[in-house]
């Protein structure tokens, strides 16, 4: 990993490198007083990495420090990368953004919306418009998470055993399927709610393409962009760099191994989640952010347009609103207040209503355990963090992280 490090000074590219040690002083408090195992952050300004630290353990257990070369599962921080890969045969001509998705997936021909009536007995009624590409790209289909537990809904994917994973033997293209007998939430376009879409978006992307979602982003992103490390398994001879998994557990004050959970991704999965699936290390990630940042290319690799980048960082949700307005108040890997949502990520469109001193137009998202990542195109600054805590909202570090970053902010 000697090609990762820090390599500009953080005065040169308008960073005050005794405020950035405000991060590490801060979150190391995190690993002393146990609430974390580990963590690492990078903090880059004009394609430089100003600022890269290492904390505590990747295995507390094993008494393994967190490397630079470390691999962390990033969960939903892999839907901007299915985004970029369904984007990208948008922009071959492969489909438009209103078209329905049964022209590929015909199991989405005739969806039913729920309107009523318990998990054993749902009344539904037809969706009154299609289910479109556009929907899977903003989370406005009406699918849901099993896990949200709030709707009648998420019952109905729970029963089907889809509550954080599939079903034992399940594929990809089998839980596609599954998800579209199931009734949608709401009139496809009608509100925004965190889903399954991206995961319906990564098969749209194997039919469209006729590659398995794992080949195309190896051929197509990973490889370009020289990110070794990262896909939907970490391979044995690679499981010596792999964190460990830990969560927060009922009556347990701190985080617990998470060791049934964690080991997961050992082996191939039966499924390939597009929404959720991939490991990646933080040099391969913020090499992602860096072909964000810098309109679609990167090193000579182009995956998009300028024009595309700047399209899918836009607030795509009706009127303008932020998901405040238009989302449901559940949980999602951002938050809600000042917060609009592009294709593929969560794009702040009222800092002040987001109660950060971050720019209009910055786009980000975050993975279940506790990861985060975002691009500020005015700023020229992109962030990544990683750990590997289960659920994402035990601890404020999204919102600390931000408020630490951006008083390090002096030009």
């Amino acid at each position: 990993m000697a090609d990762f490090g820090i390599d500009v000074d953080p005065g040169e590219v308008g960073l005050d490198t005794q405020r950035l040690r405000r991060i590490d002083t801060h979150f190391r408090r995190y690993v002393d007083d146990g609430r974390l195992a580990g963590w690492q952050v990078m903090v880059s300004r004009r394609g430089k990495v100003a600022h890269l630290t290492s904390y505590g353990l990747a295995d507390r257990e094993a008494g393994r420090a967190v490397g630079t070369d470390t691999v962390w599962r990033i969960y939903s921080m892999t839907k901007p990368i299915t985004s970029v890969a369904a984007m990208m045969l948008w922009e071959e001509g492969a489909f438009e953004l209103s078209d329905p998705v049964s022209r590929w997936l015909p199991e989405f021909a005739a969806p039913r919306v729920y309107v009523g009536g318990p998990a054993s007995k749902p009344v539904t009624v037809p969706a009154t418009e299609p289910v479109r590409v556009w929907h899977l790209l903003t989370h406005t289909a009406g699918l849901t998470y099993g896990f949200h537990r709030v709707h009648v809904t998420d019952e109905l994917y729970r029963l089907r055993g889809f509550e954080f994973d599939a079903p034992e033997g399940f594929d990809l293209a089998a839980a596609v399927r599954a998800w579209a007998e199931l009734p949608l939430t709401f009139q496809p376009g009608a509100e925004w709610n965190y889903s399954v879409a991206t995961d319906v978006l990564g098969r749209l992307v194997e039919v469209v393409s006729g590659q398995s979602l794992d080949a195309f982003f190896a051929e197509r992103i990973f490889g370009p962009l020289g990110m070794r490390d990262t896909g939907f398994w970490c391979p044995e001879d690679q499981q010596g760099r792999l964190a460990a998994l830990y969560a927060m557990a009922p009556g347990q004050p701190l985080p617990v191994r998470a060791e049934a959970t964690g080991k997961r991704v050992t082996k191939p999965p039966s499924w390939l989640s597009g929404g959720g699936g991939l490991v990646s290390t933080t040099r391969d990630y913020t090499r992602f952010t860096w072909m964000l940042q810098n309109g679609g290319e990167l090193d000579g690799a182009r995956l998009l347009s300028p024009r595309t980048v700047r399209y899918m960082t836009r607030n795509h949700l009706p009127r303008g609103e932020d998901l405040a307005t238009f989302g449901r108040p559940l949980f999602a890997e951002t938050r809600f207040d000042g917060v609009g949502f592009g294709l593929g990520f969560g794009v702040v469109i009222d800092p002040v209503a987001y109660r950060s001193p971050t720019s209009v137009g910055e786009y980000h998202w975050g993975g279940m355990a506790s990861t985060a990542f975002w691009v500020d195109p005015a700023e020229q600054l992109s962030v990544v963090f990683m750990t590997q805590l289960l659920p994402s909202s035990a601890y404020p570090l999204r919102s600390q992280l931000r408020q630490l970053v951006y008083q390090a902010l002096v030009d």
